[in-house]
């Protein structure tokens, strides 16, 4: 069973180290611009409207009468309060959160890691979580200080970005702040969307997403759960591994699943493709080489930190891959 993989992986897609700079890999393709490591607040910044009454994803009903002193446990619930502007009131990050605001906080959790002593001598007024968050001992212990703890539901698609923002913002008490935000997050995404060049089904590029970890030999291909279907779809592509019946998350990479695939671009984490040795280690992965993507080594990669946030920053996330994948044809 790959299921215990496959949560593995996960958190260390969350926990694994953003800030390489996006590049293409495809001879003759454009270099597309990194994801700005400088997120962009609202301005001016909101004031919140407390007390609130937030509904946990966990089934809790959760108080929150003061923001002062925020604490979040993941990167993208980060980067939503710093750009929804309440990024003076963080006082501590995780290790994905490496955007330049975040840098100077200090360190509480990996994600599957949390220090719950570490949080608690920060005096937090809320907590933010993601489902994923944990052990499940070290949030018990938050929340028997009588912090409360707020666990927001994930985004997996570009349709969950609004929804996601919305939460984050409900729970501050800044809703009007959370409606600007995800406006401003889908109109950037659709303005992306309009310099896609327009190809026939039957023409649109066949991309496979491998997680790969060189270090830890972790080697997988996405199917229709990865998170990346909606973002290549978005793309103007195709997911291939979705595509050749893949219905879970991740399955381990053989040369058979890679050949009924069959992609014509690779789409990989960027500390991922460092990890097995750039374009040449990918290669060597078996089954890679034959593919159409490996002969012509297509490769597509964005930072590990923000490729399946579907955050603020989603619109530079599909921008990278767009400039990369189509190269000079992209905002043709």
């Amino acid at each position: 069973m790959l299921v215990p993989v496959l949560v593995a992986v996960l958190a260390l897609a969350l926990t694994a180290c953003a800030g390489a700079a996006t590049s293409a890999t495809q001879t003759g393709t454009k270099p597309a611009a990194a994801t700005a490591n400088r997120l962009e607040p609202l301005t001016p910044a909101p004031h919140p409207d407390l007390p609130v009454t937030a509904a946990s994803a966990d089934g809790r009903k959760v108080t929150v009468e003061r923001t002062d002193r925020i604490v979040p446990l993941s990167g993208s619930l980060s980067e939503i309060v710093f750009t929804l502007g309440l990024g003076a009131d963080v006082v501590a990050r995780d290790i994905t959160a490496t955007f330049d605001q975040a840098k100077k906080l200090p360190v509480v959790t990996r994600n599957h890691d949390v220090s719950a002593e570490s949080v608690l001598s920060l005096r937090p007024d809320l907590v933010l979580a993601e489902k994923t968050t944990g052990p499940d001992e070290a949030m018990r212990q938050i929340r028997d200080a009588g912090i409360p703890v707020v666990v927001l539901d994930p985004a997996l698609s570009l349709d969950d970005v609004g929804a996601r923002i919305q939460a984050v913002a409900d729970t501050l008490g800044v809703p009007a702040a959370g409606r600007e935000l995800t406006k401003r997050s889908q109109d950037r995404i659709e303005a992306v969307r309009k310099d896609i060049p327009r190809t026939s089904e039957s023409s649109k590029p066949r991309v496979a997403f491998l997680y790969v970890r060189g270090s830890a030999s972790v080697y997988l291909i996405g199917g229709a759960k990865s998170g990346a279907t909606s973002l290549l779809e978005a793309a103007g592509a195709v997911d291939a591994g979705a595509a050749s019946g893949l219905r879970a998350d991740f399955r381990a990479i053989t040369s058979e699943a890679l050949a009924k695939a069959a992609p014509d671009a690779i789409l990989v984490m960027t500390k991922g493709l460092e990890s097995v040795g750039g374009i040449d280690g990918l290669v060597k992965i078996p089954g890679v080489a034959e593919t159409p993507a490996g002969v012509d080594r297509r490769v597509v990669s964005v930072e590990d930190g923000v490729l399946l946030n579907y955050g603020p920053r989603t619109d530079q996330v599909l921008r990278s891959i767009v400039d990369q994948l189509y190269g000079d044809k992209g905002g043709a």
